[in-house]
């Protein structure tokens, strides 16, 4: 069930805001996290949006998230440094990295950024536009460790978790071709969306308990918990295997085994390893033309009046469009969760009923 509230962004913004301040977050903080959750709904990711709240609520209170801190350099070896997140959250700490990693991009050509425990960084496409907007490729490499959620290739329980895989191109005077993608077949949150939404998730995406294939999202939300299956069978696992080991122990984290797991499922931590470049170094003359050639070409393909062929990315831009002309569409569910999660940290009832009523009017 939706509740047909479409909710307008920058009134979302201020309420995440306060949610955040209310819990503790110094006032940058609180806005690098709205910025972020804000952008994910926008985009039309709404698994990594304002849904998280509750997570991270959770996760505050239970000691995992840790509020006001920020990535630490362990080792700056030029071209590149290895951070510790500290746990903090990730909108800061990712953002902290990512900040670092341009500026040693512009000085060396090329750079390579490794984060370490570090709380749930988000949509990992935030950060490659980040990448974007300053003119540079990147690549990166996620785990999340201890929380297993997805089954390996021909097995029938989870052992790792969704593993994002993300690559970014830039163009000039147009939007950057970009690759988002968890390594499983659906996102975790989108497990939880559809749950609040009382809605079937796709075939193909979950099994449960027992190992058999289903499409009710119950099984990743209410215990016994099934699993999470990766993309394209063997080819997503092998994908979620690199992630883990690039993203978790090259970057100087974990990977998820028997000594790494978490007695939480809010305890989101992540580990990323980036590597950010400047095309402009590879001295191709023409490589601005031959990628809007093979654009152009591509989206030349014949199709439906109504399922036009879309690059890497533009679905994200097309949604943002829409989302920032006609607000941010929010499910009962998800809502009531937020507005639990508001009260859970004492914001006072006048200012939850003021925001209720600026956001549901």
């Amino acid at each position: 069930m939706n509740s047909g509230h479409r909710f307008h962004a920058p009134t979302l913004h201020a309420f995440i805001q306060a949610v955040f301040r209310q819990m503790g977050s110094e006032e940058q903080e609180a806005r690098l996290v709205a910025d972020h959750l804000i952008a994910a709904n926008l985009a039309g990711h709404d698994s990594h949006g304002i849904g998280m709240i509750p997570s991270y609520v959770r996760s505050f209170s239970q000691g995992h998230l840790q509020l006001n801190r920020h990535a630490k350099v362990v080792k700056d070896a030029g071209a590149v440094v290895t951070l510790d997140g500290d746990s903090a959250f990730g909108q800061v700490a990712a953002h902290e990295a990512i900040t670092l990693g341009i500026e040693k991009a512009r000085q060396f050509g090329i750079a390579a950024v490794a984060l370490h425990n570090s709380h749930h960084i988000g949509r990992i496409g935030y950060w490659a536009e980040q990448c974007a907007a300053a003119g540079f490729v990147s690549v990166h490499f996620v785990n999340v460790v201890g929380i297993p959620m997805v089954a390996p290739f021909q097995g029938r329980d989870s052992r790792f978790g969704t593993n994002p895989f993300c690559a970014v191109f830039p163009r000039k005077n147009d939007f950057p071709l970009l690759l988002d993608y968890a390594t499983s077949a659906i996102a975790f949150g989108k497990t939880r969306v559809a749950w609040h939404k009382g809605e079937p998730v796709a075939p193909g995406c979950l099994i449960d308990a027992d190992g058999v294939p289903t499409t009710d999202p119950a099984v990743m939300q209410v215990s016994p918990l099934g699993s999470l299956l990766t993309f394209a069978q063997h080819k997503g696992y092998a994908l979620a295997a690199m992630c883990e080991v690039l993203g978790g122990a090259l970057s100087g984290g974990k990977t998820t085994h028997e000594d790494s797991l978490q007695d939480s499922a809010d305890a989101i931590i992540n580990c990323m390893t980036t590597i950010i470049l400047n095309p402009e170094l590879f001295g191709a003359p023409d490589c601005d033309h031959q990628v809007a050639a093979f654009a152009k070409w591509v989206k030349a393909s014949p199709h439906g009046e109504d399922a036009p062929v879309l690059l890497p990315g533009e679905w994200e831009v097309n949604t943002r469009e829409a989302r920032l002309a006609q607000g941010i569409p929010l499910d009962l569910g998800s809502w009531q969760a937020i507005c639990e999660a508001a009260q859970f940290v004492e914001m006072p009832e006048t200012v939850l009923q003021e925001f209720r009523h600026r956001l549901e009017q």
